[in-house]
């Protein structure tokens, strides 16, 4: 294989571009690299206040992590314990300032930044959708609370299949420039694309059912709601008082829409930050950030059966799971709360031990089941070494 993208210009075989940037080997170069390819946003982080994370390394080397690496494709890994840097490697390129795209860890983000709002009175998640946004109207999202999209359970028929080369998914990914158009096709745009989604899967409220465009109509709803830019408010509410060392950015469409499900980008140890938030009980030193009563929300609540009857169990078999405000809870002694995007992306947090387990990957399928069980083993290994320290 060419290397990619190395030349001026770069080999044929070796260039990465909007038909390719989320297939393998490209992907390794692309995913690091998001806002070369797709246009994106800036969330500024303040310079002047960087929460400094001390370094205290420790020998894993009985957990075998080079291998976790090799198994799972992963670009880079940073692993928190008591609020210390203790492990920390990229690969393919990366480093510790590289920002890497979060994929649908980037809706766990969002599900901070609106508890932020809820708390502030300004989102309502019992209010319907269609009162904040009159333009979806006549679609599925007809009844749909705020609360059904952020825990999934709006009843909105969407085949979210990563593989399709036809379809709803590939209008979406084209209507938020993640796919080139055809040629001679028509330039679409994120908030147009709900007009086509009419189909009912069932009824709100019922089973988890995973589809993404629900999370970039939130985002659409937090701009309404607020009359503010979404990047503006997770930099504002989120990034700048989190102490973030480097300015995160998202990627949008033409008409500046954020990819709030799926294109958050940042670096490893800045979202290793985020975990070490919520394990703060949502502060930072004496000043909250995100209501800590919205991460034990998370954290005790999200239907079980709701989510045993959807559409994602079958990612995490064997896993007691739930999900609550864009966040996936798995049930134990010590409760872990997620965040995980396609390609390997993960953010893990033990708020009982005190452990944050910030990961990101190029691996190549999208959805890579016997990937993600080596994942979850390895963080039981990690969890379980790190709680005897």
């Amino acid at each position: 294989m060419t290397r990619l993208m190395h030349g001026f210009p770069p080999a044929r075989d070796g260039q990465v571009t909007l038909a390719n940037w989320r297939t393998s080997p490209f992907n390794r170069w692309a995913f690091h690299h998001v806002r070369e390819l797709v246009p994106s946003a800036d969330i500024p982080n303040d310079p002047a206040n960087v929460w400094e994370l001390p370094s205290a390394p420790i020998d894993l080397g009985k957990l075998r992590i080079s291998e976790l690496f090799d198994e799972t494709d992963t670009d880079g890994l940073v692993i928190l314990h008591r609020g210390r840097i203790v492990f920390e490697r990229y690969a393919n390129g990366m480093t510790a300032e590289s920002p890497h795209i979060l994929m649908s860890v980037s809706k766990s983000l969002l599900g901070l930044l609106a508890g932020v709002l809820a708390a502030r009175n300004v989102l309502d998640p019992d209010r319907l959708v269609t009162d904040v946004i009159p333009g979806v109207r006549g679609t599925a999202y007809d009844g749909a609370t705020i609360r059904h999209l952020l825990d999934m359970r709006a009843g909105v028929a969407f085949d979210e299949d990563y593989l399709a080369t036809s379809g709803p998914i590939v209008a979406y990914r084209k209507a938020v420039n993640w796919n080139p158009l055809a040629p001679g096709e028509t330039p679409t745009d994120l908030r147009s694309f709900y007009r086509e989604l009419t189909k009912s899967s069932g009824p709100h409220g019922g089973p988890f059912n995973y589809v993404s465009p629900n999370t970039d109509l939130l985002g659409w709803v937090i701009e309404r709601a607020t009359g503010q830019r979404y990047v503006d408010l997770m930099s504002e509410l989120l990034w700048r008082p989190l102490g973030a060392t480097r300015s995160a950015y998202i990627t949008v469409d033409r008409l500046g829409a954020p990819r709030c499900a799926g294109g958050v980008c940042t670096t490893v140890r800045d979202l290793a930050r985020v975990g070490q938030l919520l394990v703060q009980g949502g502060a930072r030193g004496s000043t909250p950030i995100v209501p800590v009563r919205w991460i034990d929300d998370i954290t005790l609540n999200g239907d079980r059966d709701a989510w045993a009857a959807g559409n994602g169990s079958e990612f995490f078999p064997g896993l007691p799971l739930r999900y609550r405000s864009k966040w996936y809870v798995q049930d134990g002694a010590a409760p872990l709360l997620f965040g995980f995007g396609i390609h390997g992306q993960f953010l893990i947090v033990d708020r009982t031990r005190e452990i944050v387990i910030a990961k990101v990957s190029s691996q190549a399928l999208p959805i890579d089941v016997a990937r993600i069980a080596v994942t979850m083993r390895a963080v039981a290994a990690i969890i379980e070494f790190l709680a005897h320290l």
